[in-house]
């Protein structure tokens, strides 16, 4: 009796991933990778456990192509408590967990995973400071948007609060700009 080369975890994931976004086969897949680095022959031998190492721009991807974010390939994240499986990791990431992974990945301040030294908190508060930033820019194009939209006859009352919130953001959306540029950020 012939054993088949086990599955790689990442492979699984791809191939389960695959067949709940509708792709039924890996060509289907491999044809909704436009203009990409990855090949029907990828897809198969990454799934079949054969390639388990695979550039960062194809799982990228991938990933794309599935719809989903990139560590839903990386981890096995539907099970946030499971250590992550990926192979030829240092022992740095021995024990961690899959939700650990996601906050350490994306750079979660407040995630499950902690900091261990000052470099590593610092990039974190600013990878945390960026996407404050632009979630005040949208804030901002909002307020924008509704004092334009107001008529005379509107509430002066409201018109007046919007243009202070306007203002809060603005003047926090600055400070925030401030800090990132002093650590060396090159902002637009």
């Amino acid at each position: 009796m012939t054993e088949s080369a086990p599955r790689s975890s990442l492979g699984s994931r791809i191939r389960d991933l695959r067949r709940e976004r509708g792709f039924r086969t890996q060509k289907d897949l491999a044809d909704a990778i436009e203009g990409g680095n990855v090949s029907l022959a990828t897809i198969e031998n990454i799934e079949s456990g054969r390639k388990t190492n695979i550039d960062v721009s194809q799982l990228l991807n991938i990933a794309r192509a599935l719809r989903v974010p990139p560590i839903y390939l990386l981890a096995p994240i539907r099970a946030p408590d499971a250590v992550i499986d990926i192979p030829n990791l240092s022992s740095a990431f021995d024990g961690m967990t899959a939700i650990e992974f996601d906050a350490w990945l994306g750079g979660v301040e407040a995630g499950a995973y902690r900091a261990t030294t000052v470099e590593e908190r610092d990039a974190t508060a600013e990878i945390q400071a960026l996407r404050t930033l632009e979630s005040l820019r949208s804030e901002i194009t909002r307020f924008e948007a509704m004092l334009e939209l107001q008529s005379d006859e509107d509430d002066q009352r409201f018109a007046r609060s919007t243009k202070d919130r306007l203002a809060e953001a603005k003047r926090e959306a600055d400070r925030i700009e401030a800090l990132l540029g002093s650590a060396g950020w090159k902002l637009s």
